[in-house]
């Protein structure tokens, strides 16, 4: 590699590296934390505590809490994908069960049921700021059916349905309405989950004169930034939560589309309601266990201004899945950014694939031979040009040794040569740049797609996850294969690679990539890891390719000497 090929080299890996360790949404803000933190107390209170006290008088009595006498009863709603669990306290959803989706890493079994979201300490549709009405209030169930259940006390009537794709559509026909009433219903809670990538999020559509925008809470300027980051680092491990409050309420004004809490791979959102909110408040809770401040819950509620005569809301609760998300207007929860062109079609591909062979390793696969057949002209062109100038390095030389005290000649001549030689030194550039935009969009979705949460492929258990080998025995989480094989790969490819610098530059280069590569990704997905590396065996087997083509057509062949046949007279004077 020339100088130039070198600098855009290093400036790529910097892009890379940047948008790892700072771009991705959920890592940054850590420093904010301390700041806000004394602000917890006091920041916030709920919706209906803001009723003044005239006008509390002048109205019912807001409940906020009862003393129930009545035993609770649990209804169970159920369908293919998810089981819920509703509490006659509040006609609220306490636990959802989502059927297809395994608890811990393996099939679902009776040592390792279906997967919980609970709700229990903040329940999915609890209703604050109604006249007369508690949050635990006791309900009588009046009827129930195979997907719909109706219960009722004497401030509201609630009938809960079940419907498909992880649908719940709650319709609440209010005793008294009143328009100028403040009341919020509840989104229910999301927590931590146990992976060494797993985070916290909160999303939302903020309606404005220009139709809106999703504005994804854990960046920007939004006020929970500072709280939504985490992992088991806990913010990196470097903010000490001694002395912080164990959770922080903050509100969030303004009129939203929808509203959505979620951790890596799924999410309890507010869909749509036919009274527009006008925004919400958001409880983030910190994990008390930990000594670094690190989220592990966060629940919310949307705000409303009067309690009409009937209100119909429409919840989702379920997988980070595109194909669900995509027909409620919900894709960006998904939260792929500026490379979303790239990744929505990277997720309808991984699924095309896998539906055709079941396994997710294997679609990884199809997909990276896919995305290196698509680019294959390209860095075939651009390997070529990289051959043609180490070809012509010596000529180059002699212009530079000639000229070498007229810089603008020499390089006239150079770029003489250039032509003559028909190269472009600009050619080996050109995929690097197009393909930084396909790794990212693949990052984004390898690192966050539901499909490959706890999806198994050989040695590895879970795809969404380093492989951690042998953790009792190697430092570090275990031992991970696949980045020691795509370093290895990188060094093999730096290796082949046509070379027009300095040979010990090279060498350096060989070491210097490779290893910071193999630090970058040794906790990351493996099947970020499992797509690295076969692209880089895709590149070498290309490399040899063209060396083998290029060899073959420098070989000078040699015309084939016949002896001419011996008469009499020649093998007499032999």
């Amino acid at each position: 590699m020339n100088k130039s090929e070198k600098l855009i080299c290093l400036l790529l890996a910097a892009i890379l590296a940047w948008y790892i360790f700072f771009g991705m949404p959920k890592k940054d803000a850590q420093s904010q934390t301390p700041a806000l933190a004394p602000q917890t107390e006091a920041v916030a209170p709920s919706v209906a505590s803001t009723v003044s006290a005239p006008q509390a008088a002048e109205k019912n009595t807001v409940v906020t809490q009862a003393e129930n006498t009545i035993p609770e009863k649990i209804v169970s709603l159920e369908n293919d994908d998810v089981r819920l669990e509703i509490s006659t306290w509040g006609a609220v959803v306490k636990k959802a069960t989502l059927k297809k989706y395994a608890r811990d890493c393996g099939e679902i079994s009776d040592e390792n049921p279906a997967l919980v979201l609970d709700f229990s300490a903040a329940a999915l549709g609890a209703v604050e700021g109604v006249a007369d009405l508690a949050v635990n209030s006791p309900y009588e169930v009046k009827e129930v059916s195979s997907n719909s259940v109706t219960l009722a006390c004497a401030a509201l009537t609630r009938k809960i349905t079940l419907g498909a794709n992880y649908k719940i559509e709650v319709e609440d026909n209010f005793a008294v309405a009143d328009a100028t009433r403040q009341n919020t219903l509840s989104l229910g809670a999301m927590a931590m989950g146990n992976g060494k990538n797993d985070s916290l999020s909160l999303d939302s559509w903020t309606v404005d004169s220009d139709g809106g925008k999703v504005i994804h809470h854990c960046e920007g300027d939004s006020p929970f930034k500072a709280y939504l980051v985490g992992g088991l680092g806990g913010c990196g491990g470097s903010k000490d939560a001694t002395g912080l409050a164990p959770s922080v309420t903050l509100p969030y004004n303004g009129a939203q589309k929808w509203i959505a809490i979620k951790n890596r791979f799924f999410v309890s959102a507010l869909v749509s309601s036919t009274e527009a909110n006008g925004g919400f408040t958001a409880t983030i809770d910190r994990d008390l266990a930990s000594q670094s401040y690190r989220p592990s819950a966060v629940s919310a509620k949307a705000s409303f201004v009067g309690v009409p005569a009937k209100r119909t809301s429409v919840f989702y609760v379920g997988p980070k899945k595109q194909a669900l998300l995509w027909p409620l207007g919900m894709k960006d929860v998904m939260e792929f950014g500026m490379w979303r062109w790239v990744c929505y079609p990277m997720v309808y591909l991984l699924n095309f694939f896998n539906d055709f062979i079941p396994n997710y390793g294997i679609a990884i696969i199809l997909l990276t031979i896919l995305v290196r057949i698509i680019f294959w002209p390209l860095t075939h062109k651009s390997t070529v040009g990289m051959k043609k100038m180490q070809e012509i390095q010596p000529k180059m030389k002699e212009i530079q040794a000639k000229y070498k005290d007229n810089p603008q000649r020499m390089q006239q001549e150079v770029w003489a040569l250039y032509r003559t030689e028909k190269v472009n030194p600009m050619s080996s550039c050109l995929p690097m740049l197009v393909q930084i935009p396909v790794f990212i969009a693949l990052f984004n979705v390898l690192r966050s797609t539901v499909e490959l949460r706890y999806a198994p492929f050989l040695w590895i258990a879970d795809l969404s996850e380093p492989e951690a080998l042998f953790k009792a025995w190697f430092p570090f989480g275990g031992l991970n294969i696949l980045p020691i094989l795509m370093a290895a790969t990188m060094a093999l490819q730096s290796a082949l690679t046509p070379s027009t610098g300095d040979k010990n530059q090279q060498r350096m280069m060989m070491v210097f990539m490779p290893i910071m590569m193999l630090f970058m990704f040794y906790s990351f997905p493996s099947a970020l890891s499992l797509y690295w590396t076969l692209s880089q065996v895709f590149s070498i087997w290309q490399m040899w390719l063209i060396r083998r083509q290029t060899q073959k057509k420098s070989e000078v062949i040699m015309p084939e000497v016949i002896d001419p046949p011996q008469t009499r007279q020649m093998r007499r004077h032999g």
